[in-house]
């Protein structure tokens, strides 16, 4: 069953995306393009080196990855193959011939039990050359705060700035259990939570870690 959520929610960094869906099989998951065009075009006009808006499925009740067995972007005269992962993140093309066509994005979950929701992330995920400087963290978290400012839109991010959840700095998951430990950083399991001030943004020291840095999300402490 197709859910109708609030395109974005400034309380949360994860959170429910939908449009107008169509009425489809109690299997199927049916969403516009269109809300995606929009979000991946505050990104391209950016100048953002680390931070993504990505777009996932998950089981509204449990919310565990909505597993995806097939999908199609369907036009009225063109029907092409929704390209995803195992963990149900959409690969979702920044085309504008889409948009104009009103595409629509067509998903048959794995499991026909998944009531599927949609959900924006924003986080960095190309990490493999990142280097643990204070300096580059800071960088990280400013991208953070300026995406999630221009996703908010002019009247939340200008007019009502109080109503945008409150930043502390960034998460970080690595690839083994308390990676990283210094001042700022708690850890647990595989994310450590850094917080970032000011001070970090010409500081070149290192933060000593053995573990791989596998994805980094902005810390929302409200």
């Amino acid at each position: 069953m197709n859910k109708l959520l609030p395109w974005f929610k400034a309380a949360t960094i994860a959170v429910a995306l939908s449009a107008v869906a169509t009425k489809a099989a109690a299997t199927e998951f049916v969403v516009a393009y269109d809300g995606f065009y929009d979000r991946l075009k505050v990104v391209n006009k950016g100048e953002f080196q680390y931070a993504q808006v990505n777009f996932y499925l998950s089981d509204i009740a449990t919310n565990e990855v909505c597993t995806i067995k097939s999908g199609k972007i369907i036009t009225e005269k063109q029907e092409f193959d929704l390209t995803y992962t195992d963990k149900a993140q959409l690969l979702l093309p920044f085309d504008k011939q889409l948009d104009t066509d009103k595409a629509v994005i067509v998903v048959q979950p794995e499991n026909p039990k998944h009531d599927c929701q949609l959900k924006l992330q924003i986080e960095a995920t190309d990490l493999a050359d990142f280097e643990l400087s204070k300096a580059n963290l800071y960088t990280l978290n400013q991208e953070f705060e300026e995406l999630l400012s221009d996703l908010s839109g002019f009247f939340v991010s200008k007019l009502m700035w109080f109503l945008l959840p409150e930043q502390q700095g960034v998460v970080l998951k690595f690839d083994t259990q308390d990676a990283v430990s210094a001042n700022a950083v708690s850890c647990k399991a595989l994310r450590c939570s850094v917080k970032i001030s000011d001070e970090w943004q010409d500081d070149k020291s290192v933060l000593t870690s053995h573990g791989k840095l596998i994805s980094a999300t902005p810390w929302i402490v409200k």
